[in-house]
């Protein structure tokens, strides 16, 4: 299940990754996506990538989320913005859904690899579910340079550089054709929404019991950001090509 943290750092998130409207505008020209294509969304959260999808191309999206609250806010976004009659979002574990084969133009993990294990596993289990001549589109850290600083504090976290992460997508058979990179900006603002609503959340709510792990999963990630992460730590959207 994704931590309650998440679900409150989040709450005001439009997109959940450090990326903007414009980029993944940029995706889907990429995708060639249009009013025909059928995107597969995997860990698609609170909804903000399938509406912008939908919404400039057409397309029809099928979401899959494990978190309750992300999912109720998704399928209320979906309303509001009159897209229900092409985007639906399933409230599950993805990594056990089955696909019907090659039934995509494109299927999307946007900064969810952990829901499959690791990137090779994500690419792996997406490629059955692409169409040949489409799409497996995933959202991944990478590290800018190495090595870190002795005292980065997210040491364990599993990524590697861009060309090793260029490198895990082509193992696996698929050329990545595209790649579209978070800015400081696109950082700048993910990260600060995340203190933004801890801060109010954490005034509102003094002594709900998760208050205190809340309060120090804050500051760590507050402090890591500051010192080390912007300057270190990389996300990138990677497209890869299944060949016909």
């Amino acid at each position: 299940m994704i931590p309650r943290y998440f679900v409150v750092a989040e709450s005001a998130h439009e997109l959940q990754n450090p990326i903007s409207e414009e980029k993944l505008v940029l995706l889907g020209r990429l995708l060639g996506l249009d009013a025909g294509s059928r995107v597969l969304d995997i860990a698609s959260g609170r909804g903000g990538p399938a509406l912008v999808l939908a919404r400039e191309f057409g397309c029809a999206l099928q979401g899959i989320e494990i978190s309750p609250d992300f999912h109720a806010v998704a399928v209320e976004r979906v309303t509001e913005a009159g897209v229900a009659d092409r985007v639906a979002f399933d409230l599950g574990d993805a990594a056990g859904a089955a696909h019907e084969p090659e039934s995509y133009d494109a299927a999307l993990c946007l900064g969810a690899s952990f829901v499959y294990g690791s990137l090779a596993d994500t690419v792996e289990a997406l490629v059955p579910a692409v169409k040949a001549g489409g799409h497996v589109v995933v959202g991944e850290p990478y590290w800018r340079r190495l090595p870190l600083p002795d005292d980065y504090e997210d040491r364990c976290d599993p990524w590697t550089t861009l060309e090793g992460t260029v490198s895990i997508f082509e193992t696996s058979g698929l050329p990545v054709v595209s790649l579209i990179a978070s800015s400081e900006d696109d950082w700048d603002r993910y990260e600060t929404l995340h203190w933004q609503a801890v801060e109010r959340w954490l005034a509102g709510n003094p002594n709900d019991s998760d208050a205190p792990e809340i309060r120090a999963r804050h500051e760590q990630s507050k402090r890591n950001y500051l010192r080390h992460q912007r300057e270190y730590l990389g996300w990138a959207i990677f497209v890869g090509w299944k060949r016909p």
